[in-house]
């Protein structure tokens, strides 16, 4: 099942989910991106220490020297004036050597983990994706990718520079102003931080929500427009715009209520900041006006805390993103952590074909534990035969497609190829073995001649076109003014039927497997379309052990044996003209179909 949103309330601890991603950040076998990671550490350290001790003390050296009235050190005071502009420009131009350093790590990061997600996402069987919402799934991967390089500026950038800052600061108060402004500002902290979590916490619960319907909205979008032609056909444009409306509008009401509570925040947050800076420099001033400290001691001490609350006045957002990204980190590490009902045995040869003979032993299958959809089959398909499957709706004949190609694995029994337990052997050998021309053909949004060459990596252009002239098509891609670069359209909609058809033969044809599977691949033709199709089928299906799936009979007379299945079992098998004398289902399916027939031309 795909991993559903957290529940209200969810809170994903931080150090597990941090730990998880730690061998992205510090990459075993990649010195050069571990020396850019120490470097900005460095970088780091030294824009602090400038920040603290150059730009604070140059000009809290500036003001007493100005405080004096001697007009000699004027020369002096400029020069410490200056120091106190370079101490401030030098803080900005370590911070940006810094990120210039650290962003390839980052972004190096961000892939790698991307690259895993998505990987492992194709890794996954049929029964996660046929349950998965699309929208959905792009957007937590989108969301997980996107929170680490902004979590990783805001760990080692923010929270990791304040607590540098705080102790050199805490450290300065102690030895020059004593405990009082220590306690002061340790207490000014403490009470920023609860605050902050306080409102922060309150905030995630509205960002949540926010999120979880901005999915929604997202995720609905998606499979609207991705079955626009069904909304097209029921005249429910209108509807599906008023549902789209609905979601964007519940979207609305939370980011509205989210972004109101951000005020909130912002005031509490500037209550203690300031609070403490005048009490700060009121308890300075009023140990200038005893003689105790200087009068640059209260520029010292304001520039000290005004430096403490620049990323402090962002804790508010940086707690909230790192809460935020560790719930979207750890709904992306639940997809990584989701596990394949379909895995290689250990230590799993590859299969080995030498002959395609492909065999059925008492298998018994159900994609639910309840409902039973293959009942202890028994199926021989002799190498280079062809053998056609056919049977009433519900019979079990595409889940032999599915199960051979091993997209689940059987309840009992076995399937064979060539005495080989497809159990037993590598995903990646079996399917490379088997081609398939589905009932519906869906083409990527690229070129004709990508979608055939995608039945084999690295296949040539001439490769390419030998495919097409064999599945047919070749006369009608290069009438299009671009040929072979014609783009197809979404799922291939600018393609009709039988051309979609053909594109599918000829990317089997180019995968040139030895075992070819025909799942009610003309179906959706019209007879002409058809009967032209059938004799393309017919010249690929030389050679090759060939398992016809087909609905309408017709398809299928010239076929070496066929299968009659019903209610999961073999109920009659043999050629067409034995079943037609054998009076059971198959004679009965058939004069079915031919009454439909003769119906439909007598209407015409």
């Amino acid at each position: 099942m795909p991993p559903s949103a957290p529940a209200p309330g969810f809170e994903r601890p931080l150090i597990p989910t941090l730990r998880r991603f730690l061998p992205y950040l510090w990459p075993a076998g990649e010195p050069g991106l571990r020396l850019r990671i120490v470097a900005a550490m460095l970088l780091v350290l030294v824009s602090k220490l400038v920040q603290v001790f150059g730009a604070a003390y140059t000009l809290k050296f500036a003001v007493d020297r100005m405080a004096s009235g001697d007009r000699s050190v004027a020369t002096l005071v400029v020069l410490l004036v200056v120091a106190y502009a370079a101490s401030r420009f030098a803080t900005t131009l370590f911070d940006n050597l810094r990120n210039a350093v650290f962003e390839r790590v980052g972004q190096d990061a961000t892939r790698r983990l991307a690259a895993d997600v998505f990987r492992h996402l194709h890794g996954l069987s049929l029964r996660f994706h046929l349950e998965r919402r699309t929208g959905a799934v792009t957007k937590v991967v989108e969301r997980g990718t996107k929170s680490i390089d902004t979590m990783l500026y805001f760990l080692l950038f923010n929270i990791a520079p304040t607590v540098l800052e705080l102790a050199l600061v805490l450290g300065i108060f102690g030895r020059s102003f004593g405990a009082p402004l220590v306690v002061a500002t340790i207490a000014m902290v403490a009470a920023y931080i609860w605050f902050t979590r306080i409102v922060t916490d309150w905030r995630n619960a509205l960002r949540t929500r926010m999120n979880d319907l901005d999915t929604g909205a997202v995720a609905h979008a998606v499979d609207s427009l991705l079955n626009f032609e069904t909304v097209k056909y029921f005249n429910a444009e209108e509807r599906e715009a008023r549902r789209y409306e609905q979601a964007v509008d519940a979207y609305a009401r939370a980011a509205t209520q989210s972004e109101n509570s951000l005020a909130w925040l912002n005031v509490g947050q500037a209550a203690i900041t300031n609070l403490m800076l005048g009490g700060g420099m009121a308890y300075v001033a009023w140990g200038w006006s005893r003689g105790t400290f200087s009068a640059g001691d209260v520029v010292f001490v304001s520039t000290l805390l005004a430096q403490l609350f620049r990323p402090l006045d962002l804790l508010g957002m940086v707690y909230r993103t790192i809460r935020q990204g560790v719930i979207d980190m750890g709904a992306m590490f639940d997809l990584i952590d989701t596990p394949a009902d379909v895995t290689d045995a250990p230590g799993a040869p590859a299969l080995t074909v030498a002959r395609g003979h492909v065999r059925f032993e008492g298998v018994r299958f159900g994609y639910d534990p309840d409902r039973t959809i293959l009942d202890g089959l028994d199926l021989d398909v002799p190498a280079g035969a062809t053998v056609a499957v056919v049977g009433p709706s519900g019979a079990g004949k595409s889940t032999l497609a599915r199960l051979l190609y091993r997209f689940y694995d059987v309840g009992a029994g076995r399937i064979t190829i060539d005495g080989q337990d497809i159990a037993q052997v590598t995903q990646g050998s079996l399917r490379a073995a088997i081609g398939i021309v589905p009932q519906d053909t869906v083409l990527f949004n690229d070129t004709i001649g990508y979608n055939i060459a995608y039945g084999r990596e690295g296949a040539d252009d001439d490769e390419v076109a030998q495919a097409a002239r064999g599945a047919a098509i070749a006369g009608f891609i290069e009438r299009q003014p671009d040929g072979y670069a014609t783009r197809v359209g979404e799922r291939g909609l600018k393609l009709s039927g039988g051309e979609k058809q053909r594109v599918a033969i000829a990317r089997t044809l180019l995968k040139n497997p030895p075992i070819l599977i025909l799942d009610e691949a003309t179906s959706a033709l019209d007879s002409r379309t058809e009967a032209d199709i059938l004799a393309t089928l017919e010249a690929v299906e030389r050679g090759r052990t060939t398992i016809v799936i087909a609905h309408r009979l017709s398809t299928i007379v010239a076929a070496d044996r066929i299968v009659v299945l019903d209610q999961g079992r073999v109920a009659e098998q043999g050629s067409h003209a034995e079943l037609l004398r054998a009076g059971g289902l198959y004679a009965e399916m058939w004069s079915r179909q031919a009454a439909e027939r003769d119906a439909a031309l007598a209407a015409a």
